[in-house]
């Protein structure tokens, strides 16, 4: 019987990674900077400096947090996972970590890269290839079990399609994205390229939470409104543009995936959908949406995963723990959660945890 796959895991970026830049621009690699834990950040005192910004940005408007850098003192107390797994520095005690947890394979993610980061096409495209180099290879320790996604430097396309080329030959089941890059929605033809490359090459798109538009972070408060609108609610704006635009149309094999924004937003977009097309709705429901569409959502442990089913169909739900994350999307103990739940039937549980992430990402 196949094990379980955690189809959403996280990288912290180390200060490792940032050997790995470009000869040219390693004047300008992430610096680690901290400052005393007695400001306003308290024990959140250490910092990637990028061109002048510092990266997370724990208070105020635009705010967010992340567990990258390790340095800082909040990240150095954790007792939960060690910083060795979180940063995949050292391979061999993730995979203990997972054998523990009852996980066969985790697909990785990013930290850093799931905010924007610079408007410097040159610095990002070299920042996404250290990164893809990186991950790469502390994946190929794993015997298979570690498996990643690439990170596109998306204001070249060029580039992209060049990463998204390597990343293939070096293992990469999936392309990232945010649900808005910049100032442009999933649906601008712009990203047809890189739909068509990973298309071609049988990689997902994988649409996960993160800061992808900095007109939105401007408006929000984290103190006020956390991280709701400028971080966790853009993988629905791409749902909704992907379906209405009809671009999964376009592309006849490639599949989207939207990831760790939970699941019970569907049958409101849907409902949302069908009013819009009326008419021109052609689904006979919306089970047929997501299988003619290729459209996957990764669900929570906590949700009402029977009544989500009947929107997406038992074959296109997965789950992620959020592993090495520490906020509240975290589900350590995900496997005996889920296999726990009496109101899901064995079956559909089984699926969301074995069969469909082997699908979504082709292990």
């Amino acid at each position: 019987m196949a094990g379980v796959v955690d189809a959403d895991t996280h990288i912290a970026e180390s200060e490792g990674m940032w050997q790995l830049i470009d000869k040219e621009m390693y004047p300008r690699r992430p610096v680690l900077v901290s400052v005393s834990d007695d400001t306003l950040y308290k024990n959140l005192n250490a910092f990637w400096l990028i061109d002048g910004n510092i990266f997370p940005r724990p208070a105020g408007r635009g705010g967010f947090s992340l567990i990258t850098p390790s340095a800082s003192k909040r990240e150095q107390s954790r007792g939960d996972i060690h910083i060795a797994c979180r940063e995949i520095t050292n391979p061999e005690a993730r995979l203990k970590d997972m054998d523990r947890l009852g996980i066969e394979i985790q697909v990785i993610y990013p930290t850093l890269f799931l905010i924007y980061l610079t408007d410097d096409a040159k610095l990002e495209a070299a920042l996404c290839r250290a990164y893809n180099r990186w991950i790469a290879d502390a994946c190929a320790k794993s015997q298979g079990r570690l498996r990643w996604v690439v990170v596109p430097p998306l204001r070249s396309i060029e580039d992209s399609i060049n990463e998204i080329r390597w990343g293939k030959e070096h293992g990469a089941v999936g392309v990232i994205f945010k649900g808005i890059e910049g100032n442009l929605t999933l649906d601008n033809p712009y990203f047809f390229p890189i739909y068509r490359e990973a298309n071609d090459l049988d990689l997902s798109i994988c649409i996960h939470t993160g800061a992808g538009a900095p007109a939105l972070m401007g408006l929000f408060d984290l103190e006020r409104n956390h991280t709701f609108g400028h971080i966790r609610v853009l993988p629905l704006f791409a749902f909704r543009d992907l379906i209405h635009n009809k671009i999964p149309e376009l592309f006849p094999g490639l599949r989207f995936g939207f990831i760790e924004a939970a699941a019970g937003w569907v049958p409101y977009l849907i409902h949302v959908l069908r009013r819009l097309f009326r008419e021109r709705w052609t689904f006979a429901s919306s089970v047929d949406l997501f299988r003619e569409y290729r459209l996957y959502v990764a669900c929570e442990a906590d949700e009402d995963i029977s009544y989500l089913a009947k929107y997406t169909g038992e074959d296109h739900l997965m789950i992620g723990s959020d592993y090495g994350h520490n906020d509240p999307s975290k589900e350590p103990q995900l496997v005996a959660t889920m296999r726990a739940r009496e109101d899901v039937p064995p079956r559909l549980i089984e699926k969301i945890l074995c069969e469909n992430p082997r699908r979504f990402y082709t292990l």
